[in-house]
């Protein structure tokens, strides 16, 4: 037998915006024939090949502790710093910093509702550390 995992489903106060805010991170979309609207108490977004979904689910409560489970995301083609730049620009809070002495690391953020997620050394950082 074996699993895989359909989507990833994130609590939230307003599944809307955040659905919102993390298709501009991302880049993902929702579904042209399944839009999400506000009010909408689910919204799911995609990525564009469609193999990776989040779903975002309104609760009543407020995000009151550390998340247990978050997402560590690698830039693909620029720096960690300038995706790190982008997504505050977006309204990510800076948490904290965990950036060794060669450049390799991550960067600990938060998104409008508090939950925590990270941006690791960018790709071609990796890269041009194993020339």
């Amino acid at each position: 037998m074996t699993l895989r995992i359909s989507h990833t489903s994130v609590d939230s106060r307003n599944a809307y915006e955040q659905s919102r805010w993390w298709s501009e991170v991302l880049g993902y979309s929702e579904d042209s024939e399944d839009p999400n609207l506000p009010g909408h108490e689910e919204c799911m977004i995609s990525s564009s090949d469609g193999t990776s979904t989040v779903l975002f689910i309104e609760v009543p409560e407020a995000k009151t502790v550390k998340n247990r489970l978050h997402f560590d995301m690698r830039p693909t083609d620029v720096s960690r710093e300038t995706e790190v730049n982008r997504v505050r620009a977006l309204g990510a809070t800076h948490i904290a910093d965990f950036i060794r002495p060669d450049g390799t690391g991550w960067v600990v953020l938060a998104d409008p509702e508090g939950n925590e997620f990270c941006i690791l050394t960018g790709q071609p950082e990796l890269d041009a550390l194993s020339l």
